[in-house]
């Protein structure tokens, strides 16, 4: 099964959200052993060191960054996916991105704790924990 893992799934695990984090970890767990084929956009990546940059210093960047790309495939992010995301008139043209991005690589689902933002989306958007009951 081919998963788009959304920004927030990720940052759950790297910043230890303790309401989240049984889920999302087990969801890490399972791309790391190749139980889901799991993959991040492009665009998460700088957004990921964005949202922690007052924690982290070069070699954290580096140790991070090589973490996500050791677990995950990284999707490129592709022009027409930025076209195609921009005619959805979504309130949110990231999550729109992400839309796209998991439809052109034919993902099974988006994993996200946000479904709501996702209800027009291609690709079923579905949270950890119901993901974890799928498998």
């Amino acid at each position: 099964m081919k998963v788009l893992i959304d920004i927030n799934v990720i940052l759950d695990v790297l910043c230890g959200r303790a309401e989240f984090l049984e889920a999302s970890s087990r969801v890490w767990k399972y791309c790391e052993i190749n139980k889901l084929s799991g993959v991040i956009s492009a665009l998460s990546v700088p957004n990921i060191v964005y949202i922690l940059r007052k924690e982290l210093d070069p070699d954290k960047t580096k140790e991070i960054i090589d973490r996500i790309l050791l677990i995950f495939e990284v999707a490129e992010l592709k022009a027409e996916d930025l076209r195609k995301a921009a005619e959805m008139k979504t309130a949110d043209y990231e999550d729109a991105i992400q839309m796209c991005c998991a439809d052109r690589i034919n993902a099974d689902f988006i994993v996200t704790r946000n479904i709501r933002d996702f209800v027009s989306s291609p690709v079923p958007a579905v949270k950890p924990s119901e993901l974890l009951d799928r498998i």
